[in-house]
């Protein structure tokens, strides 16, 4: 069965990691039916100014929705999506999420796909990490998500900004039970 997913992309730094998922998501045909995606204006600005480039829009096989979009299909559990990545997660949005205030559709997706008990990760993307950090963590892990720290691993020896990402974004995959070939540790 072909999965759907949400991608949720904020204002937080690391639009490297959104654009690679968004990448490596454009090439699961096999797994992945729809990829509904939602973008913040922050998100948005902090894409032009880190990437250096609009290529968000580029993204033309994925359905995009606006941050307010409460009629979008993910908005509910009835459209049935079965996996949501919030990449790169601010602090803010993580926030929102652990106290379950849905103000957008990013928070109202995560507050749905929580209550349908399905996948929810949070590409966290911040350092250092204050006490309120932690236990907004702790209540989202507690509510049946994951929280993924944007930490790269290096075994690999990526050489690229691009393939160090990957580490990541790969991670997230495996989470999220996509299957992608990747590097292994001791394979």
């Amino acid at each position: 069965m072909k999965r759907k997913v949400v991608v949720a992309v904020t204002g937080a730094s690391g639009s490297l990691y959104a654009k690679v998922l968004l990448d490596k998501l454009g090439r699961m045909g096999d797994q992945v039916s729809h990829v509904g995606v939602v973008m913040s204006d922050n998100a948005k600005d902090v894409w032009r100014f880190e990437l250096q480039n609009e290529g968000y829009n580029d993204y033309k096989n994925f359905v995009f929705y606006s941050k307010n979009d409460f009629m979008s299909p993910f908005a509910s559990g009835s459209a049935n999506y079965d996996t949501m990545v919030v990449c790169p997660c601010s602090m803010g949005t993580l926030a929102r999420i652990a106290n379950g205030t849905s103000s957008d559709l990013t928070t109202r997706a995560a507050d749905v796909i929580l209550k349908e008990r399905r996948k929810l990760i949070l590409v966290t993307r911040e350092t250092p990490l204050s006490l309120i950090h932690i236990n907004n963590m702790a209540s989202v892990t507690q509510a049946g998500g994951i929280i993924c720290p944007a930490s790269p691993s290096f075994y690999s020896l990526p050489q690229t900004m691009e393939e160090l990402a990957a580490t990541v974004v790969d991670r997230i995959f495996s989470l999220a039970d996509l299957k992608i070939d990747s590097y292994r540790w001791g394979e």
